[in-house]
């Protein structure tokens, strides 16, 4: 047993589908300090390394961490130019660990959430290209063919940016536990400022720095997109949304933090969406909605985890998203108003 991880059972079940059965395995949890997302775990056996990914032990929401639908994601992924993680197994038998898991390619690189390794740390130019970098994925993504990737009934993107304030409001009461600044503006105003979707495509849900890994020498790339769990056929300009809304630009207050390494040398939120339109051709006149409720759907995820703390008896004052949420809030206000573009 390591940790929370069976290893003679998970031993078991891989067999002789990957290399080194007869081996000693183990698995070891890894990131464990960075909170809501599903849990990962180095697995090693024979001299090889996999990545394991299953459900956290609590979920904020019953609807978080879906493994089956990243295993169906990742396993279309395959053959197209957004670089993702190799998937190799997947494992729907809850009496293996508890919950259903998926087994990936291990990938070499680092997530740039809240650091930079050098050479990236200290070179402005290499920042600036990091940054494009995150759009080209975004880009990628928003131009696969997502029908012949068999993705079919996946998502429902006819009516998708209608059904996002009630799905996400739904969500928050099912935990709200206080009254949050500026919720109720957010919510008129995406009512009321609901462009006509762009076309629908397969997007990640969550496209941010902290769900990318980038290839740990330059040039400035992405090695892979991670966290697929919540993927869906939508509006792809909703990932655009989560990237350039969470941007801080220097002078800037951050929406929740500032970006690894700071704000020097990376390009700016304009910068950003121009490389965008030019790499798919697609319409960002409304992009101001797709900030404001990219930064909106944010907030509702991490008041689960503020819920989540209460219920353990923290004081709200306390916890780690007492003001992370009402900052997300606001960041939203300021983009519907104009205030920050």
């Amino acid at each position: 047993m390591t940790a929370d991880i069976d290893s003679a059972r998970l031993d078991g079940w891989i067999g002789d589908r990957l290399p080194g059965a007869g081996a000693p395995l183990t698995a070891r949890r890894m990131g464990a300090e960075t909170g809501i997302a599903s849990a990962l775990y180095l697995v090693e056996r024979g001299g090889h390394r996999w990545v394991l990914r299953r459900p956290p032990a609590v979920r904020n929401d019953p609807s978080a961490s879906n493994m089956q639908r990243e295993w169906r994601i990742l396993t279309a992924l395959e053959g197209t130019a957004v670089p993702h993680p190799k998937p190799l197994l997947f494992c729907d038998d809850e009496s293996v660990l508890g919950a259903p898991f998926l087994i990936m390619e291990l990938v070499a690189g680092f997530t740039p959430g809240f650091d930079l390794p050098e050479p990236f740390r200290s070179d402005p130019a290499l920042r600036y290209r990091l940054g494009m970098a995150y759009v080209d994925g975004c880009a990628e993504l928003a131009s696969v063919d997502w029908r012949a990737r068999g993705l079919d009934g996946l998502g429902k993107p006819e009516g998708f940016l209608d059904r996002q304030v009630p799905r996400w409001l739904a969500q928050l009461d099912r935990y709200r536990t206080r009254e949050l600044p500026e919720l109720d503006f957010v919510c008129r105003w995406l009512t009321e400022n609901t462009p006509t979707m762009s076309p629908a495509g397969l997007i990640h849900g969550d496209y941010s720095p902290f769900n990318v890994m980038v290839a740990p020498q330059p040039p400035a790339r992405l090695a892979a997109v991670i966290d697929w769990d919540t993927g869906t056929i939508g509006d792809p300009l909703l990932d655009l949304g989560h990237l350039l809304a969470r941007w801080t630009e220097p002078g800037e207050r951050p929406v929740l933090v500032v970006q690894a390494g700071g704000t020097d040398g990376y390009p700016t939120r304009a910068e950003m969406a121009r490389r965008y339109a030019e790499r798919t051709g697609r319409d960002l006149s409304a992009l101001p909605y797709y900030q404001v409720l990219a930064l909106f759907k944010l907030a509702v995820i991490l008041e689960g985890r503020h819920a989540q703390e209460v219920r353990r008896g923290v004081s709200p004052e306390a916890t780690s998203m007492a003001e992370g949420v009402p900052n997300l809030l606001r960041g939203a206000a300021e983009f519907a108003r104009g205030e920050r573009v």
